[in-house]
């Protein structure tokens, strides 16, 4: 690693970033207006959407011909209706798997599985959890949390309360730390899933649904984490799920980019609601910015072909 120097670039006005990205190639349509995005969403943020304009070496910081400040800012629009699309279809997710596994822990080990520590594998996991449970129910202004405080005295309410508030990483900690059997088998199984990779769904929406509630940037983005893909998926899924690279002919897996997220949303959607729009909304959105890649998305060759995605054949 090379060695480290301080940080001494100063902030520039709004003025000066204009004439910074004029400087470097990118043309400025409308300064005025340009001004105004800069105040309102911030210079390094809307840098996320003009790095892909950047000519090589992009450490140069020179645009490519054709750069505009406009195309950065179109990008910038669909990623924030890309996250909101997203997450409304994770809310939903979260709500069905919620209910499963309530359901399912509840008839097999009664209302307080939760503190069944036989259950689970790793003991100091499971006080974390209930930790958080503990600081949720405390913070709590639910009618029905205030109802049970005031009528019970275990320190937590039943499983259906408590999950109701608890968060959505809770929920995947929770199902991680299930031994295996049959308790994950037949929470994973509802969903048309080997529970290893239920488990990696899970932990896949919990972490996206965090880069949305950040507003970060997600149309592009190449994940930190590793969806696995189903060896066995009881329905329909993707034919598909690597790519040739076309210099080196290494193999290159879609896992870790938006098409594959947006795939496994529609495999667990396509279970909790077959009559669900995510395929054309998603649509709607590439006809709306025509300018979007979806090849950066991780969208492969004749991705429309996939019977998966393929929702206009399945409809007519």
């Amino acid at each position: 690693m090379p060695d480290r120097v301080p940080y001494t670039k100063s902030a520039l006005t709004y003025a000066g970033q204009i004439e910074k990205l004029k400087s470097r190639g990118l043309f400025i349509e409308d300064e005025f207006k340009a001004e105004h995005l800069l105040k309102n969403i911030s210079y390094y943020r809307l840098s996320g959407y003009w790095y892909p304009m950047l000519a090589h070496p992009k450490s140069a910081h020179f645009f490519k011909p054709g750069a505009t400040f406009n195309n950065a800012f179109k990008l910038y629009c669909f990623d924030r209706e890309f996250r909101q699309l997203v997450l409304s279809e994770l809310e939903k997710i979260e709500v069905a798997i919620r209910a499963r596994m309530i359901y399912t822990l509840s008839h097999n080990h009664g209302a307080f599985w939760f503190n069944e520590f036989p259950l689970f594998t790793d003991r100091n996991k499971l006080k974390s959890s209930k930790g958080k449970m503990l600081i949720e129910y405390n913070r709590s202004d639910e009618e029905f949390v205030k109802a049970f405080k005031r009528k019970y005295s275990e320190p937590l309410p039943p499983s259906w309360m408590i999950l109701e508030i608890s968060s959505f990483g809770i929920l995947s900690n929770l199902f991680s730390n299930l031994k295996s059997g049959r308790n994950k088998r037949e929470i994973s199984s509802y969903f048309g899933l080997d529970d290893t990779t239920f488990k990696s769904w899970l932990h896949t929406f919990t972490y996206i649904r965090n880069v949305c509630a950040h507003h970060a940037r997600l149309w592009n983005k190449t994940f930190s984490i590793s969806p696995k893909i189903p060896r066995s998926p009881r329905h329909q899924f993707l034919n598909t799920t690597s790519i040739i690279h076309p210099t080196n002919g290494a193999t290159i897996y879609l896992n870790k980019k938006p098409y594959y997220l947006c795939s496994i949303l529609i495999y667990i959607l396509n279970t909790i609601n077959p009559k669900h729009s995510f395929h054309k909304k998603l649509d709607k959105l590439f006809v709306k910015y025509p300018i979007i890649d979806t090849k950066a998305m991780g969208f492969p060759n004749n991705w429309e072909q996939e019977p998966l995605w393929n929702w206009r054949n399945a409809i007519s």
